[in-house]
């Protein structure tokens, strides 16, 4: 557990912060949109996760958890949208705020948690030592021709 690190979820009145993270995250266009952060931290079943060194957020993720048919119509998790500021990374803040989203999940009662990485930031060694694996599934996607 990294000291001084506050993990909790974020509201709407972490938008700015949050979006400063997102633009360090995202390889595509920047963003500003308030209004989007607000939709997602409002969804049921989804929390965005931050981790605070003193009052500034330096890590967060997204949790999504889905409802499901199959597997006693337990849900799933999804995480998506990992980021920590390059000025916390290698400081065991990203794992301790996966790990916590993991327990959140797991006390969600979710079957499996899943998330996808993009080959150009070369996270799986990442993802893998937190215990994440490609073993059993292969992530695809679909994008729009604009997006």
């Amino acid at each position: 557990m990294t000291e001084g690190i506050d993990i909790k979820p974020l509201t709407i009145t972490d938008s700015e912060a949050a979006l400063a993270l997102y633009n360090e995250l995202t390889l595509g266009p920047k963003t500003r949109d308030h209004t989007a952060f607000e939709v997602v931290v409002a969804h049921p079943g989804t929390t965005i996760l931050g981790a605070f060194d003193q009052k500034t957020l330096v890590a967060m993720l997204t949790l999504h958890l889905l409802p499901n048919v199959t597997w006693g119509a337990r849900p799933y998790a999804l995480i998506e949208n990992v980021v920590t500021t390059a000025t916390h990374r290698k400081k065991g803040i990203g794992k301790q705020l996966m790990q916590h989203a993991i327990a959140r999940a797991w006390d969600a009662d979710a079957f499996k948690i899943m998330l996808m990485t993009g080959r150009k930031r070369a996270a799986t060694g990442f993802y893998e030592a937190i215990g994440f694996s490609t073993e059993d599934k292969t992530a695809m996607v679909i994008r729009r021709s604009d997006a």
